[in-house]
């Protein structure tokens, strides 16, 4: 039996050029003009995935993704045209339950058919996640504005270099949430640097970094050429490059962006791990992989655990795309798979004191 895809949008056009794409493809498609139409949709058929337009008259598509999410949990796929403008309200549609979103058709440079195949891929994959894991995320609180006394300890963290451990993070589908939450987690006086590779477009990234410098009592950045990995600091890798190293004669350690390679994403979660493996030979690592698509992450991921880096995959229980954790455990590159909430505790935990 096809599976069943509701298309959101206001745009007659829009709605036509996904709709014929995905009847081609052989899905089984509804329409609805608006979040309204959307919500009453939704609770009469039991849809695979509902592709949702954020921009909308009657009911926006935050509010319909709430809404369906409170009554009748069900993936949803967030249609963006990838703008800076578009990316923070993507981001509140992916707090409140969307599973991913997707290129708006006409809206990206790639060649038409590779931007069709972007948005087939992750209806497919958006289609197998379970509909017990969908919810409402529970929002981090705003934790940048401080007391007095959490600002004194953070003036704490002044250390030049990382000469004791990192910490490093892949993911891609269903990532955001994840590392807001483990942003949000992590303790004022946290002593090491996290590096963070979530896939995005390069419109993205900076206002993911710039979010969750607001829920975090840590500087959150977006990676730039030359910077300095310190203590305390949390970087995400900046879209369109990839997150490497470079190390100092001092021993300090820098951001080394590399421009894209033949990875099918950039940044790479690989890339990163190589470099690390590499360039940060005698530091204590912890490298995590968490839900995604393909398998990036897993060679690289091997090479950190030959070096002797604890390194872990998130399970198969909490990941919403079961594709980079998983083969990073087959391949050997992952010693334990743990389920999220765990993961999240050995990064807060990280017990190395070199």
């Amino acid at each position: 039996m096809a599976k069943k895809v509701l298309v959101v949008d206001d745009s007659a056009l829009i709605r036509k050029q996904l709709g014929e794409l995905l009847d081609k493809a052989g899905y089984d498609v509804g329409f609805a003009k608006n979040g309204q139409e959307a919500v009453e949709f939704a609770l009469e058929v039991d849809f695979d995935v509902i592709t949702m337009d954020i921009n909308m008259p009657v009911l926006d598509g935050v509010s319909a993704v709430r809404q369906i999410m409170m009554a009748k949990p069900t993936p949803i796929v967030m249609v963006s045209s990838l703008t800076k403008d578009d990316a923070d309200i993507t981001f509140e549609c992916l707090e409140a339950g969307a599973v991913d979103y997707i290129p708006k058709p006409g809206t990206m440079t790639l060649r038409l058919e590779e931007n069709d195949e972007t948005i087939l891929t992750k209806i497919k994959l958006a289609s197998r996640v379970p509909k017990n894991r969908l919810h409402i995320r529970k929002k981090a609180s705003a934790k940048k504005t401080q007391t007095i006394e959490n600002i004194s300890q953070k003036a704490k963290i002044n250390f030049s270099t990382t000469s004791e451990g990192i910490v490093l993070v892949g993911s891609s589908t269903g990532g955001p949430n994840l590392i807001e939450e483990i942003v949000s987690s992590l303790p004022a006086d946290y002593p090491y640097p996290v590096c963070v590779v979530q896939h995005m477009p390069d419109s993205f990234t900076a206002g993911f970094a710039n979010r969750l410098n607001t829920k975090s009592l840590l500087n959150v950045i977006e990676a730039k050429n030359h910077d300095q990995i310190s203590p305390g600091m949390i970087i995400i890798g900046q879209g369109g490059y990839h997150l490497t190293f470079s190390r100092k004669a001092s021993g300090a350690i820098y951001v080394k962006q590399t421009p894209p390679t033949t990875d099918y994403f950039t940044p790479s979660v690989n890339q990163m791990f190589f470099s690390a493996a590499d360039v940060l030979k005698g530091m204590k690592i912890l490298a995590v992989e968490l839900t995604g698509i393909g398998d990036d992450g897993a060679d690289g991921m091997l090479s950190l655990r030959k070096m002797g880096a604890y390194t872990i995959a998130e399970s198969e229980d909490t990941a919403v795309v079961y594709g980079m954790p998983k083969e990073a455990w087959e391949r050997g590159g992952a010693m334990v798979t743990l389920p999220f909430n765990k993961i999240l505790n050995e990064i807060i935990k990280f017990p190395y004191k070199g």
